[in-house]
C-alpha cells in the first residue's frame, strides 16, 4: 500500500468518526478492515497506529482548525472537508515523515476526489493559514 492509498484509507476511517461515538469506533474500524482486499498485517498495523494517533490529538487539531477558520465553528465545516483537514493538520504538525507541502498537496488531491467543487480551495486556504 503506497502513501496515497494509506491517506485515503485513513480519510475513510476518520470519516466514520463523524457518524459513530467513541464506543462504536473501534468496531467500525474492524468492519472497515474486513472490507479491504487482502491487506497485509503491516498495512493494517500502520493504519491502526496512525488512526489512533490522530484520534488522540483530535482536540488540538480541531483547535488549530477553528483558530484559522474565522467565523466557522468546527460543527459548521462539512464533514468531508473537516476530515481532510484533520488528516492534513496531523501530518503537518505531528508526522515528521511528511513534509508540509506534501501534506497540503495530498489534502487538496483528496478533496478533489471526495469533496465538493469548492473543497480543494477551501482546504488549501485553511492549511495555508495554519502553516
Amino acid at each position: 500500500m503506497n502513501r496515497r492509498e494509506s491517506r485515503e484509507h485513513l480519510f475513510r476511517m476518520l470519516f466514520r468518526k463523524e457518524f459513530h461515538d467513541s464506543t462504536e469506533l473501534n468496531e467500525q474500524i474492524k468492519l472497515y478492515f474486513d472490507l479491504l482486499e487482502e491487506p497485509s498485517e503491516k498495512d493494517l498495523s500502520y493504519l491502526k497506529v496512525k488512526f489512533d494517533m490522530i484520534i488522540e490529538r483530535l482536540g488540538d487539531i480541531d483547535a488549530m482548525i477553528e483558530q484559522v477558520t474565522e467565523g466557522w465553528k468546527i460543527n459548521r465545516i462539512g464533514k468531508v472537508d473537516l476530515t481532510i483537514l484533520r488528516l492534513a493538520v496531523y501530518e503537518m504538525k505531528y508526522d515528521d515523515d511528511v513534509p508540509t507541502k506534501v501534506a497540503i498537496n495530498e489534502a487538496v488531491e483528496i478533496a478533489k476526489i471526495f469533496g465538493e467543487d469548492n473543497s480543494p480551495g477551501f482546504i488549501n486556504g485553511v492549511l495555508a493559514k495554519i502553516v
